[in-house]
């Protein structure tokens, strides 16, 4: 128990990943040549999928898009499904992808000591959902408390994260599991417009699961800053339609990205100068948002390597991939280390921690 006035601190204690068994990377690039009409376009998607400092990216979904039979395919031109056949998809393959990254976690006996679950997703619902699936499958207690944190897009793992900490601050006997999945490959849309199929070329799937606990151990959660900027509202946007989700990704974003973080870097850093981080995990969008991370902070080219990393191993997996930063970044880190890791989504929002090593 705690002395009046003081304060437990949560600590992420380790992160385990998984992705699909399909790298979709170079067949999609394929197939989005295929859509586009017009030989400008054809152009400039090849180059934009040449500099993307991409190499692979994961999806549920084999690499029917490069073959021949058509009847086999989930993606055909002029055939594209519903929404109900995307949720289909992803209710019967998200569950499987949520438990390999748990089993990596290696809970052990521990799994039954886990009090609360927090699930994020905004790439498809279901219920019974996941949360409950892993309770079966995982072999969790039957009463950990269960939150979804639905359609907040990329920086949903940061927010998470954030409650995960109110939960342990509150409750310092808590033992939290975080669980961020997302199948983005399923929410391609037919168009023959370029800022859409460029949008496409940068999603693939993944899942990350993570322990936050009072244990010292790993990452200690220090502080979260959330970054609004005015008037960005429709840069990013992400709605439900009858043949599927709808993303629209302006070219604008990572310009004011860069603007809206010289702005915002005070109140994110806490005061501190960005030579006081030693870790930075940011949330790798794209390599245009990286690029733009790194102009409006006045990073140095290696701040960013482990974010430039899982890029190229695995694109951009939404809520996952700030994870999948964060757990390379444990891997390497030593005791006193600072750090701050940030995701951007709709709004244009700017979700941040500062954390530092244990």
């Amino acid at each position: 128990m705690n002395r009046p006035g003081q304060t437990t601190s949560a600590y992420l204690n380790r992160v385990a990943t998984a992705v699909p068994p399909h790298d979709i990377h170079s067949a999609f690039v394929g197939f989005g040549l295929s859509l586009l009409d017009d030989e400008r376009s054809r152009a400039i998607f090849a180059r934009m999928a040449a500099r993307a400092q991409i190499s692979h990216r994961y999806s549920v979904l084999a690499t029917e898009l490069a073959e021949a039979d058509a009847g086999s395919r989930f993606y055909v031109r002029g055939r594209f499904p519903k929404t109900s056949e995307r949720m289909a998809l992803y209710e019967r393959f998200a569950p499987a992808l949520a438990v390999r990254a748990v089993d990596q976690l290696a809970l052990g006996a521990d799994g039954r000591s886990v009090t609360h679950l927090i699930v994020t997703s905004c790439t498809g619902m279901y219920a019974p959902g996941l949360d409950l699936e892993l309770i079966d499958r995982c072999g969790l207690n039957p009463s950990v408390e269960r939150t979804m944190v639905g359609f907040m897009g990329c920086y949903a793992a940061i927010n998470a994260l954030k409650l995960a900490r109110h939960i342990v601050r509150s409750e310092p006997w808590a033992r939290v599991l975080l669980v961020n999945l997302e199948l983005c490959s399923l929410h391609m849309r037919e168009t023959a417009l370029i800022e859409p199929m460029l949008s496409f070329l940068v999603f693939g799937d993944g899942c990350a699961a993570s322990l936050v606990s009072a244990d010292p151990v790993g990452f200690e959660l220090d502080r979260f800053h959330v970054a609004l900027v005015p008037d960005s509202q429709k840069l990013i946007t992400w709605h439900v339609r009858d043949d599927g989700f709808e993303m629209h990704l302006s070219g604008r974003v990572p310009p004011t990205i860069a603007e809206g973080l010289a702005r915002a870097a005070p109140g994110i850093l806490d005061g501190a100068p960005t030579e006081a981080i030693e870790l930075w995990a940011v949330h790798p969008g794209g390599r245009s948002v990286l690029d733009a991370v790194a102009q409006g902070l006045h990073l140095p080219a290696a701040a960013l390597a482990a974010s430039r990393r899982v890029l190229d191993r695995f694109g951009n997996m939404s809520s996952a991939t700030v994870m999948f930063v964060l757990q390379a970044l444990l891997a390497e880190a030593r005791a006193g280390q600072r750090g701050c890791a940030m995701s951007f989504g709709p709004g244009l929002t700017a979700e941040t921690l500062l954390f530092h090593a244990a």
